[in-house]
């Protein structure tokens, strides 16, 4: 089982989060178990400050290290373990499908969630494992990050989700965007499912996918083929969807 410990000055925030739809099925199963801990409990000061003004001046205040490694250091003695530590951060790199696929085969994560204008240094340098942003934008704290990181994890879990093959055909983990998906009614409002679907061919339609997901990929996250590695046939339709392009305009 997978222990998720979080360290946030505002737990409520994730009381809905963490007991409802996959993440609350996940833990019922037994696949991963959620720890909420308010490190303010943690400080050893009379006010039961976190922050502080951040010495050379300057806007804002900034998280002290003290409650913080105390926090880490309480939840390892609990556990017993040496669990990746990871920091929302909007200075961290850039969290992507392989991240979740690799934190998820961990047995134990502790996710820190920051407030103000950031963290003493010591933290990140000395303390954390891992710095992940969700994208080139600011919030007002980490909670928001630490949950959508967390619901990409958990779905990974082995048994988590009805289908194992979902995960392993979803957008990014295999390169490319997921193609697009239809069910009933095969004709609504004159909008029609393509015939390939509906031929049980399934040689043919798994053909399709690949393809739409590489046209997919090529319309909206063009990025993302740059390194990726295609077949003959890919290239091929990639050369076909350039084409295209370059006609509609």
């Amino acid at each position: 089982m997978m222990k998720i410990d979080i360290l946030s000055l505002f737990p409520e925030m994730f009381e809905g989060v963490l007991n409802t739809s996959i993440l609350g099925k996940a833990a019922e199963k037994g696949a991963v178990s959620f720890k909420v801990t308010n490190f303010r409990d943690f400080t050893t000061n009379k006010h039961n400050k976190v922050d502080d003004y951040p010495f050379g001046g300057g806007a804002g205040m900034v998280l002290m290290p003290q409650p913080l490694f105390d926090a880490v250091d309480a939840v390892r003695k609990e556990e017993n373990a040496k669990p990746r530590i990871i920091l929302t951060s909007p200075q961290g790199k850039p969290f992507k499908q392989q991240d979740a696929e690799m934190l998820s085969k961990e047995s134990s994560l502790i996710f820190i969630c920051g407030h103000y204008e950031g963290f003493d240094e010591r933290v990140p340098e000395h303390l954390v494992t891992d710095e992940y942003s969700i994208g080139d934008f600011v919030m007002t704290g980490g909670e928001l990050a630490a949950m959508s990181m967390i619901d990409s994890i958990v779905r990974l879990l082995p048994g988590v989700l009805g289908n194992d093959t979902s995960a392993v055909t979803d957008s990014f983990s295999t390169g490319l965007l997921e193609h697009p998906h239809y069910t009933r009614p095969a004709d609504f409002r004159g909008m029609k499912v393509p015939d390939i679907l509906l031929s049980g061919n399934h040689e043919k339609i798994a053909e399709w996918r690949l393809r739409e997901s590489l046209r997919r990929t090529y319309e909206r996250r063009p990025d993302l083929l740059i390194d990726l590695e295609l077949s003959e046939q890919e290239k091929k339709w990639l050369n076909q969807f350039e084409c295209e392009s370059e006609e509609k305009h």
